[in-house]
Parts: C-alpha cells; sequence; structure tokens
C-alpha cells in the first residue's frame, strides 16, 4: 500500500483533496496561525487537539474523538470514502500520519501522506493562498474500521499472551524510564520493544526505504499482529504508517497509549530494556 507519496505540482489530480494538519506540540496555536498566513489552495485544516484529539475525554492526553464527531469532521470537510485525499504537515511530522490514521479508521481507501512538507511543496508549484476554506458539506457515512484500533483491554491481553509484538515509539530514554518530561510515571508497558518513530525521517521528511525503515523491518515478520503505541496516540502514527507502506498487514494503533495505560495507576509498568530472553 502506497502510504507515503512524492508530489509532483504537474501530475497531481485537479479533483484531489487536501487536508493541511500543520501543529505544533510546543505552540498548540502554531499551527492554525501557519494555515491563516497560507496554504495550500482548497485545503482544509485539521487540528491535533481540537479535530484530530477530543482534550475533555479520558483515555490519554490526546483521546480519539467519538465516532459521531469524527463523522461531523468528515462531511464539514467535503469528504466523500472514494476521494484521493492527500495530507501534509511540515514534513517528517506525525500530525499528517494522525489524520491518515484517523481517515484510514472511517474506511477512506484512497489516502497518502505528502512525503513534502508544506514549504517544499510550495517549491514544487503547487498554488496557495491564505482564504478560510469552506467545503460543501458532505453526508458521508464511515465505515468503520474497528480492525486497526487496540483497547487498553487489547494490550492487557496482548501483554498476557506474550505472542505478539508490541511496540513503543517514543524516544529509548523514555522507553527505560530515564527521562520522562510528559507522564506521572516513568517506563514503558511490559513486554514492549523500542522503536523511536523519528528513525524513519531524516532533514524534514520520511524515508520509506532508509536506515531506520530496514531495522524496524527485522523486528517483525509482516504477517505477525503488531500494537504501536507512544505517550499519547501521536508519534506512534508514523510508525503504523510506515508499516503499513511496507506490507505490515496486521498492525494497531493503541490510541490512548502509555498516558491511558498509567492513568488509572494500577496497571504494571516496567523500566530498562525488554529482551526476548527475559521470556525463557
Amino acid at each position: 500500500m502506497n502510504v507515503f507519496k512524492s508530489m509532483s505540482a504537474q501530475n497531481s489530480n485537479p479533483q484531489l483533496k487536501w487536508i493541511d494538519a500543520r501543529f505544533s506540540l510546543m505552540e498548540p496555536e502554531a499551527g492554525v496561525q501557519l494555515y491563516s498566513e497560507g496554504h495550500i489552495v482548497n485545503a482544509v485544516h485539521w487540528d491535533l487537539e481540537k479535530d484530530l484529539s477530543d482534550m475533555q475525554k479520558s483515555g490519554g492526553r490526546h483521546p480519539l474523538p467519538d465516532l459521531e464527531a469524527l463523522t461531523d469532521l468528515y462531511r464539514k470537510s467535503g469528504l466523500e470514502l472514494d476521494d484521493e485525499i492527500i495530507i501534509y504537515d511540515n514534513g517528517g511530522e506525525p500530525f499528517a500520519a494522525r489524520a491518515w490514521w484517523i481517515l484510514n479508521f472511517g474506511g477512506f481507501k484512497n489516502v497518502s501522506i505528502s512525503l513534502d512538507g508544506y514549504e517544499e511543496l510550495v517549491k514544487l508549484g503547487f498554488p496557495t493562498d491564505s482564504n478560510a476554506v469552506h467545503p460543501e458539506r458532505s453526508s458521508i457515512k464511515p465505515e468503520w474500521n474497528d480492525s486497526i484500533l487496540a483497547s487498553k483491554e487489547d494490550v492487557k491481553d496482548l501483554i498476557e499472551a506474550k505472542k505478539d509484538l508490541l511496540l513503543d515509539a517514543r524516544a529509548a530514554a523514555r522507553y527505560r524510564g530515564e527521562h520522562e518530561p510528559l507522564d506521572a510515571i516513568a517506563g514503558h508497558i511490559p513486554y514492549a520493544q523500542n522503536f523511536d518513530w523519528a528513525q524513519l525521517a531524516e532533514n524534514g521528511r520520511f524515508e520509506t526505504s532508509g536506515e531506520g525503515v530496514s531495522r524496524l523491518e527485522k523486528m517483525a515478520d509482516p504477517e505477525q499482529p503488531i500494537t504501536v503505541y507512544c505517550g499519547s496516540g501521536v508519534t506512534a502514527a508514523p510508525l503504523f504508517a510506515m508499516l503499513t507502506e511496507k506490507g505490515y498487514s496486521n498492525v494497531k494503533l493503541y490510541a490512548g497509549s502509555y498516558s491511558d495505560w498509567i492513568s488509572g495507576g494500577e496497571l504494571p509498568i516496567e523500566t530498562g530494556t525488554y529482551k526476548k530472553d527475559d521470556l525463557l
């Protein structure tokens, strides 16, 4: 499946739909500001915390919106299930991948993440403007794909069975519990192995055949069930997307991720590095 797409203004479909997913975890209003200053013509803006998360819910730091809210997001964006959709952020970031996963969850089949960030798209010749976009509302009926979503209970079952692969997409120091800037308890979910999502990007661009991808492919067989998570479900999305790009057909995202796992205070956590020999 071609998840990531290198763009060309000369060969783009004039009917394609654009989504601008730019955001900054350090400056939550930055995405909206950047969009207002300029965006690809006809692109709608999806904000991580206003559109792609429900910050009033429990279930981690960036909980998924409920199905009704996601349906409304699709409809007010003027989307249909068979649309060709391109999503961009600033390049090599997790935000377009989060939007891509949410579209896949809704049953969209023709969605790609632009390998080129916004500034590169401008250099390639894609026209821009600063006008707010208000598409004609659609009446789409999503086809929810529950097979790509893992719950806390699913992860509890997984670590009890210890037969599938659980991947923690955070930086190694956070995974090992040596440094935790965001969550109240340092460490990782028991049985999880670590693959820092940032290994997949270089110079502001995801590399679909780079050294990071090679390391990722060595961690699992393409048919092996894999569940990915991170701190809040955001930076695990690029890992999910890359695995899908490389033909891994049985991948789930634990949307609540580590911040959801520790929220009740009763579930086990581990520190250090998991070794397969620990099971022997």
